[in-house]
C-alpha cells in the first residue's frame, strides 16, 4: 500500500509559479517626515477602485537584514497590470493624478519606481 501525504495549500501554485500577463510596477517612498507614515498609506488606499490595477500591495519594510536589502524606504505600493496598456492608463487616471499631487509629492523626498515585464 503506498501511503500519499497531502500536500500543502500552497503547493498548487508551483504548478503555475509564474505570473504570466503582467506589468509589475513597484514603487517605493521616502518621507520628508516620518510622521506622515499612515497619511501616504491613506492616500495610497485611495488607489484601490482604479480598474486598470488587476492586484495590489501596500507594504513598509520588513523586519530582515541581509546585506542586499534596502530597508531605508517608508512605505512600498506593488501594482499588477495585466499589461503595459493598463499601466499607462492608470498612470493618467485623476485618482492617481490626485494621488501624486497631493500625498506623494508634498509628503515623500524620494520615489523610486521600478518596472517589469515577463520574459
Amino acid at each position: 500500500m503506498k501511503v500519499v501525504k497531502s500536500l500543502p495549500s500552497y503547493a498548487h501554485k508551483y504548478n503555475n509559479m509564474f505570473l504570466k500577463n503582467t506589468f509589475v510596477h513597484h514603487v517605493h517612498f521616502w518621507l520628508k517626515n516620518k510622521e506622515d507614515k499612515a497619511k501616504l498609506i491613506e492616500g495610497l488606499k485611495t488607489l484601490e477602485p482604479i480598474t486598470h490595477i488587476r492586484d495590489m500591495h501596500i507594504g513598509v519594510p520588513a523586519d530582515t537584514n541581509r546585506d542586499v536589502i534596502d530597508r531605508s524606504y517608508d512605505v512600498s505600493l506593488l501594482l499588477l497590470f495585466d499589461d503595459i496598456v493598463a499601466e499607462e492608463a492608470y498612470q493618467f487616471d485623476p485618482t492617481h493624478v490626485i494621488f501624486a499631487e497631493q500625498y506623494a509629492k508634498p509628503l515623500c523626498s524620494k520615489v523610486v519606481v521600478v518596472d517589469s515585464v515577463n520574459i
